[in-house]
């Protein structure tokens, strides 16, 4: 009787084991089946660069100093060295050049995703937490053991115009092979700002770029670093997007082209000489914005002009390149490539993000998907 009670007892619990094993690997199968599906999505525009935390700092002590005689760096932003700064406001958002254009043409009814990194962190969690949060994508989203996340420290002065001080983190750890990209089924690959080994990243980029229409807002690093390298992929760039302080620091850097001008800051101070040169470099569309004169467009026939829009509010204006780069490529997928819209896409985007704190708060949603 105790023999047949022990076997009972073992022969359900192998039934109970086998049962649970069935389900983990029906949950395994799903899981494969779900991501498999987000893999192969077809995405209006993917997102590479940075996806970040931000502190800001709100300050009515800062003073804005002229500087015109630099042409590449006309305003400083001071304050009473060895004082203490009086704060009225912080406060926590997202942001980051990849995410920011992720969620904003997601917020325009495209289908996004954004390949980014993070460190195995709380900011990170949150980072990717708001994306998820925003229907964008994140199956190549990178997490890195042992990092930070990438923050930002944002000080807003005068005109709620605003200073960034930048901390990489896991960003300089991002990666992305021929094999991953081969994977990617995208009609915009839109490259931001970049860091650590930036060049084996773009080097693999443009290895596959008749995949893919690339739009491009180069960082800092990239234009002040290695501007022969930003000129040399631009020939596979579809849209280069810039602002003038960027444009000009780019044709500057050109000893060939700016050999014999004896004006340089006059050549360098025209829109057009700048949308001219860096559209000889290649790009099918060259995007330069200029603060409150505008946005111009040149495609090589044509040059656009968009003047900004009158500001309801004026909060916050973090993010305002990317809203408007964001609203420009959007408008390009959304209306068949009509330059014109889509420049107006961009100031309406650029002049909705200033009205919240934050890069992504005041971005635009359109009613519906188009």
């Amino acid at each position: 009787m105790k023999l047949l009670l022990v076997s009972g007892s073992f022969y359900y619990g192998i039934k109970s084991w086998i049962f649970h094993v069935h389900c983990v690997m029906l949950a395994v199968l799903l899981a494969i089946c779900i991501i498999s599906i987000v893999v192969a999505m077809k995405y209006d525009i993917t997102t590479l660069g940075g996806a970040v935390e931000d502190i800001t700092f709100y300050t009515p002590e800062a003073r804005v100093i002229d500087n015109h005689q630099e042409v590449l760096c006309q305003k400083l932003l001071a304050f009473e060295y060895g004082a203490k700064i009086r704060v009225n406001a912080v406060k926590a958002t997202f942001g980051g050049g990849a995410a920011n254009v992720a969620v904003a043409g997601e917020r325009m009814g495209l289908k996004t995703a954004c390949i980014c990194a993070v460190g195995d962190d709380e900011r990170g969690t949150r980072i990717l937490k708001n994306l998820h949060a925003n229907g964008v994508a994140t199956a190549w989203a990178q997490e890195y053991k042992g990092e930070q996340s990438t923050f930002s420290f944002v000080l807003v002065g005068p005109g709620n115009k605003h200073t960034i001080f930048s901390y990489n983190g896991a960003k300089t750890r991002l990666r992305v092979t021929k094999t991953d990209l081969a994977k990617i089924d995208t009609v915009f690959l839109h490259i931001t700002s970049l860091s650590g080994k930036w060049r084996d990243v773009l080097k693999n980029v443009f290895a596959q770029a008749n995949r893919y229409r690339i739009s491009w807002n180069p960082g800092h690093v990239q234009l002040t670093d290695e501007p022969q390298l930003v000129r040399h992929y631009l020939k596979h760039t579809e849209v280069v997007l810039l602002n003038k302080d960027e444009a000009a620091e780019l044709v500057a850097s050109d000893t060939t082209l700016m050999r014999g001008k004896v004006k340089n800051a006059a050549f360098l101070d025209k829109i057009k000489n700048l949308v001219t040169a860096i559209h000889s470099y290649g790009p099918k569309i060259v995007v330069i914005t200029h603060g409150k004169t505008g946005a111009d467009a040149y495609d090589g026939v044509r040059l656009y002009h968009a003047d900004i829009l009158p500001e309801k509010k004026r909060v916050d204006t973090t993010g305002i390149g990317d809203a408007f780069g964001a609203g420009f490529i959007s408008g390009l997928r959304l209306y068949d490539y009509d330059i014109e819209r889509a420049l107006q896409l961009g100031m309406r985007n650029a002049a909705s993000v200033i009205t919240k704190h934050g890069a992504q708060n005041g971005l635009l949603k359109l009613r519906k998907k188009q």
